[in-house]
């Protein structure tokens, strides 16, 4: 093999890992050792002495080694070289994988992406297109396509499919179809024919109205990342081709091509649930009769985005049309409406559609009920479709829990489970009657040995405890010692967990390490390098050295923010940039560059975002409602978008809180919604909340928890303090600065000293915490400037019309509206 076949070959196998099943461990191993196997490879190859003309691949590799050889220490890329130089080296040596996994997740979060990495990815693409047919390439794009539209929609989502649309055009356009070997496929003949309708209509017809939208909506991919505004665009356009009347044909043709995704050798079943149940306080309550959208025959095909949100076994595809509820696809197979289970023979079951929010799992397995399962209402019992199918074993033998064999009991019963010790009966259990063991089936699966974020030892299951007092680390309550659960493996360490508590989803990352040996700990990485005394060099601004300050009163307290928490610089110790402006208290100069936190069970690392650019859309705090701007803790596992901005990754449990006489723990469960008894939000995108473990269910959500307990106002020369509504005197009370009545009941700041200050929370801080003024803001697609709002006469909003209230204002088009809510 010469050696540009052996290149071509080993950049095909890095394509390959993609669509691998192995573990995401094996896969990063794999792609190192790949790697190691290249880069010699390419250093040994004679480029120049290539026949002529050179390919595209290769006029990239060399593109790729000139610009991976021209790389000064000032660009951005100079960090990429680093952790490929790292990781080459630790190819081929025996240290930890996880440091390796480590350095290849630092490569996939560079910003802005360097010029190379955007060179590796175009080759890639060209090999990986190599080695598929144009039937194999068409179907995957088109299954990529339709797999966006089963997802909550977002920027980046928008972006995909924008893309994907203008490869399935190029690909179309660019092969002769009529020279494609006979006989040709269903998906082949149905393309050629939206080719011939789409080339021969007139001005005058339907689909002409179609067409012009589809050149318009590719005319817009191109500027999607010059032009955030594009990608809204590109969204309503998609809109319109599904809205045409009367429907054109190419629609119809196009609805065709779309169940051939996937579909090979798969049975299609429509699900047409007759009876609409809601899930209220635990328990399911019938609510009335599914209702179809529309009762128009075909109406459906315009709506295909929900017509395709299907649920895939191995040999079967369940879809539900919203539109039509199955009346009007008679030509597919269709579920029962009723059936009857031998793990509930007593009633049938009936095929029901959920509304509103689905919290609860399948009785027969680990899953949360999907949107259209069986039921019984006599029972409230619930099992999803894809269970039916399965056999479920009437006894299982050697299990890694009990040493005789276990007989399904199928009854719905309240006996305590020797492994868990709950008695609930949402699941079958397993029964040994001579010696009284009992185990839920879903308990089965459980692990021996874990590694959770709650404690800094792996705990190991145990059969049951020392006599004792012991309380589970993760909800606080007590521990029943006759059953078993999870205790810490190191002498001398007390940590315990229920058993279910210690593998909730929030807290333990799904990983058994039962025989796997214990890593090394890994060295901490220190946020910065001390020069010398008060000086040091900081990760996250490499190119100047930051001076402590311990100046408490210069001019610039109260006016400038720290470069990290976005919070202002009002009191204590400061770390001072010798040659620009930037700043860093000194507690977050200190800030840990990995932690595990409470509420996450992957380890977190602490990041910069040195664009500027925030989307609204992908720049949320998983934990509280403020975008993560400066420095904030992201989650480096693949696939996994949990965010905190460090207000949120510095505070931890228990929380001591002025708002609150009891110390509060991190004790929600995944999916659990509680209400903040400060500011009665039920935070329906993030969950969690400190809660009070005494009698008195007290709930404190991240977004109170972080709000600063002393700031500084400008006209007053004491620190104020926040008041959590206690009604100091019978007195009326006015904000200092909208001159609005306070309400002294609520939270406000105060000065606690003689001059008795007083201001609403939002009038201090403002709408919008912690906005980094001078970066961009993108929201619904536009893009935004973030300016501070300090002028003398403050501008007014173009929305409310009032002048903008707040420390900042967006700016757009010479246009200036004062918060997110009226930008929207």
């Amino acid at each position: 093999m010469d050696s540009e076949t052996e290149l071509l070959s080993l950049i095909t196998q890095i394509t390959f890992l993609g669509r691998s099943t192995d573990s995401y461990t094996v896969r990063v191993l794999e792609l190192v050792s790949l790697m190691t196997q290249i880069i010699p490879l390419v250093k040994s190859m004679d480029f120049d002495s290539l026949p002529k003309p050179e390919s595209e691949i290769i006029s990239l590799i060399k593109e790729t080694i000139s610009l991976f050889s021209a790389v000064s220490e000032t660009e951005p890329e100079s960090e990429l070289v680093s952790l490929v130089t790292q990781i080459t080296s630790l190819g081929s040596s025996n240290d930890s994988d996880e440091k390796l996994m480590f350095l290849v997740n630092q490569i996939s979060s560079l910003k802005p992406e360097p010029e190379i990495t955007s060179r590796v990815y175009q080759i890639m693409s060209i090999v990986n297109s190599a080695n598929m047919s144009l039937e194999s390439k068409l179907l995957s794009l088109i299954t990529q396509l339709v797999s966006l539209f089963s997802r909550d929609a977002n920027t980046e989502q928008e972006s995909e499919a924008a893309s994907l649309c203008k490869q399935i055009n190029t690909l179309v356009g660019s092969v002769d179809l009529e020279s494609l070997p006979k006989p040709e496929s269903e998906a082949i003949s149905l393309i050629k024919q939206i080719i011939s309708v789409s080339s021969s209509v007139s001005d005058t017809e339907p689909e002409y109205e179609l067409i012009s939208v589809f050149h318009e909506a590719l005319a817009s991919t191109v500027d999607l990342h010059s032009k955030p505004e594009a990608e809204a665009e590109l969204v309503a356009l998609i809109e319109r081709v599904f809205s045409l009347e009367p429907k054109p044909e190419l629609v119809s043709l196009i609805t065709q091509i779309l169940p051939l995704v996937n579909s090979a050798d798969k049975q299609f079943i429509s699900l047409c649930p007759q009876v609409e149940v809601k899930l209220e306080h635990g328990r399911f309550r019938v609510t009335g009769k599914v209702q179809q959208r529309s009762s128009k025959k075909g109406e459906c095909y315009r709506r295909t985005m929900d017509f395709y949100r299907i649920v895939t076994g191995e040999t079967f595809a369940l879809f539900r049309c919203p539109t039509c509820n199955g009346e009007d696809h008679e030509e597919y197979d269709k579920a029962p409406l009723e059936v009857i289970h031998f793990l509930h023979p007593k009633h049938s079951l009936e095929l029901v559609l959920s509304s509103g929010e689905i919290a609860r799992k399948c009785y027969c397995c680990e899953e949360y009920l999907a949107e259209v399962f069986y039921y019984c209402p006599a029972c409230d019992y619930a099992m999803n479709i894809a269970c039916f199918e399965k056999d479920t074993p009437l006894s299982i033998d050697n299990t890694k829990w009990h040493e005789h064999s276990l007989t399904l009991f199928p009854r719905l019963a309240s006996l305590a489970c020797n492994v868990c010790a709950l008695t609930h009966s949402s699941c079958p259990f397993y029964i040994c009657p001579p010696c009284e063991f009992v185990i839920h089936q879903r308990c089965i699966s459980l692990p021996r040995v874990i590694k959770m974020s709650r404690h800094l030892h792996r705990i190991s299951f145990t059969p049951s405890f020392d006599q004792g007092d012991w309380s589970c680390g993760v909800c606080r309550k007590d521990i029943d010692t006759e059953y078993g659960g999870y205790s810490c493996t190191k002498n001398g360490c007390s940590y315990a967990a229920h058993s279910r508590c210690a593998t909730q989803s929030n807290v333990w990352d799904g990983v058994e390490l039962e025989g796997v040996p214990e890593d090394i700990d890994e060295e901490e990485v220190e946020p910065f390098v001390r020069i010398s005394n008060g000086i040091i060099q900081h990760f996250s601004h490499k190119h100047h050295h930051l001076r402590l300050d311990e100046n408490t009163d210069i001019d610039y307290k109260g006016i400038k923010e720290c470069q990290a928490c976005i919070k202002p610089i009002d009191d204590g110790r400061i770390y001072l940039c010798m040659k620009c402006d930037f700043i860093l208290h000194e507690a977050c100069a200190n800030l840990s560059r990995k932690i595990h936190h409470p509420i996450h069970a992957h380890p977190i690392t602490l990041v910069t975002d040195n664009s500027n650019v925030m989307d609204t859309r992908v720049s949320s705090c998983s934990a509280c409602p403020w975008l993560c701007t400066g420095f904030f803790y992201s989650c480096t596992k693949i696939g996994c978008h949990f965010k905190l901005h460090v207000q949120c990754g510095t505070i931890s449990e228990p929380l001591v809180h002025e708002s609150h006489t009891h110390p509060l723990f991190l004790t929600s469960k995944p999916g659990e919604r509680r209400r903040c008894s400060v500011c009665k939000d039920t935070g329906d995108a993030y969950a969690e909340t400190f809660n009070c473990i005494e009698e008195c269910d007290f709930a404190l959500c991240f977004k109170c928890a972080t709000l600063p307990h002393k700031v500084r106002y400008k006209h007053d020369k004491h620190m104020l303090s926040l008041s959590y509504g206690k009604e100091i005197s019978m007195g009326t009370y006015w904000c200092e600065v909208c001159e609005r009545k306070l309400n002294p009941k609520e939270r406000f700041y105060m000065c606690d000293e003689y001059c008795r200050v007083t201001i609403h929370i939002e009038c201090l801080l403002g709408v919008e915490f912690y906005m980094k003024v001078g970066s961009s803001l993108i929201h619904l697609g536009r893009k935004f400037d973030v300016l501070r709002n300090n002028t003398m006469s403050r501008p007014i909003c173009v929305v409310c019309k009032k002048r903008c209230p707040q420390n900042v204002s967006f700016h757009r088009l010479g246009s200036v509206t004062c918060s997110l809510y009226c930008v929207q």
